[in-house]
């Protein structure tokens, strides 16, 4: 491409998201990259560039830097799962996009596979590109600090980025280059905690909530990210199409090597604009179950006039601080509340902010908190993951916010610290249940 294309900034909760908007093809399709980029400097290296040009033959393609990278806003960091998905939101509001195909590459993918379980309704159809599935391979502490540490001491030279992007025409000047790309894309440190969080986050739980269509594209012998990541996602997602691809590169430099993933999306993607929206009653969704506890003999000795007043006051803070958070408040269970969030840390902290003000109430709040499938009936919602969010509410104590091992893989970069309550099995749920306590 002779000149680059025109950097715009999308706000999201406070923040300026860099993006681009290359092409004017029928479809939309935005790219989620893997774990550093810059919109401007993708397009003087071929292994973005190439693959770019590309898609924006067929496409009205849009590419973004994740916040913490490239162009966008590095004041706040990483961010969680969900804050990530608010600026992909907010990006295509910005570029008058209501729904679009998504394309996630390497660590990029489980955003999206994530995005596209939440928000079936804005996303068309899923592309997962070389993606990284958190989760698959179990990596001990060890092995964490060993690979953060060489992230962090070689990120600014190319060493990093090299053991990634494989058929360097000149490998000397490869080096050269990538540790400029390096240096503009993010700091050592994000790029050492970039990956830490992808060896501590896991999807697998969740990956079964994607409806959307969703392509699968993998090289069989793809030195970064294995095989078996897009195995998994291809046996898990309903419907999904996989691609193997003969190659042995996970990002290359040659653009010969993106043909074969080029003419898939192209092929996939031809039909998105006659595709209607995705009409689906479920999706993905964080649960938050409260209760007060001894509400029983509160009522007894309070009497109905004083009790009623108190659970109008509790009620009234419960249906302010699920607003605060961006929940929907579904009901309320006559001592206590179910509410609904689109990430796992917005409930926990909905949780706790609950409960500290019903403790100025001279209440005691249990929560119990899951992430899971869900049924949408009206206003109403139903499903297993209702049931596992009650049955860990009724193993809190007073002032306690449980949450399951889902919840806890979610929620990677949050603040929010677990503490283990060892495994249990739920009251007409299958399986034990890893339960933890949290504190903010």
């Amino acid at each position: 491409m002779q000149t680059t294309p025109e950097t715009r900034f999308a706000k999201s909760g406070g923040l300026s998201i860099a993006y681009q908007v290359v092409g004017s093809g029928p479809v939309d399709l935005v790219f989620v990259p893997g774990f550093m980029s810059h919109v401007e400097l993708n397009w003087e290296y071929s292994f973005m560039g190439s693959l770019f040009e590309s898609l924006s033959e067929f496409a009205r393609l849009i590419i973004l830097d994740k916040r913490g990278t490239g162009l966008s806003d590095r004041s706040l960091g990483l961010g969680t799962f969900e804050e990530r998905m608010d600026d992909v939101r907010a990006v295509m509001d910005s570029a008058g996009i209501e729904r679009a195909a998504l394309c996630g590459m390497s660590e990029g993918g489980a955003l999206c596979a994530l995005m596209a379980a939440t928000y079936p309704e804005r996303v068309s159809a899923l592309i997962l590109y070389a993606a990284a599935c958190p989760g698959i391979d179990v990596v001990d502490d060890a092995t964490k600090d060993f690979v953060q540490n060489f992230v962090e001491s070689q990120w600014t030279t190319g060493h990093v980025l090299n053991q990634l992007i494989q058929h360097a025409p000149d490998p000397e000047a490869a080096i050269t280059g990538l540790a400029r790309f390096e240096r503009y894309s993010c700091t050592a440190s994000v790029a050492g905690e970039i990956v830490r969080r992808s060896m501590e986050a896991d999807i697998c739980g969740v990956v079964s909530s994607v409806s959307v269509p969703t392509l699968v594209l993998h090289a069989v012998a793809d030195p970064g990210v294995s095989f078996s990541h897009g195995q998994y996602y291809a046996d898990h997602i309903p419907g999904a199409r996989l691609v193997p691809m003969d190659l042995d590169s996970h990002v290359s430099w040659n653009p010969a090597d993106h043909r074969v993933a080029v003419d898939a999306i192209r092929e996939f993607v031809a039909n998105d604009t006659s595709r209607a929206p995705v009409t689906t009653d479920r999706i993905l969704s964080t649960v938050l179950f409260t209760d007060i506890a001894e509400s029983t003999v509160k009522a007894a000795d309070m009497g109905d006039a004083r009790w009623r007043k108190l659970l109008d006051g509790h009620d009234n803070l419960a249906q302010e601080e699920v607003a605060i958070h961006g929940g929907i408040l579904v009901k309320s269970t006559g001592d206590g509340i179910m509410a609904r969030f689109d990430g796992p840390s917005r409930a926990v902290a909905c949780a706790h902010a609950l409960r500290r003000r019903a403790n100025g109430l001279g209440l005691g709040i249990r929560s119990g908190v899951h992430t899971g499938e869900i049924e949408l009936r009206g206003d109403d919602i139903g499903g297993i993951a209702v049931h596992i969010a009650s049955r860990v509410a009724s193993m809190a104590a007073p002032g306690e916010v449980l949450v399951s091992r889902t919840v806890r893989d979610l929620s990677v970069g949050s603040g929010v610290t677990f503490h283990d309550r060892g495994t249990h099995n739920l009251k007409g749920v299958p399986d034990d249940w890893q339960i933890f306590a949290t504190s903010v």
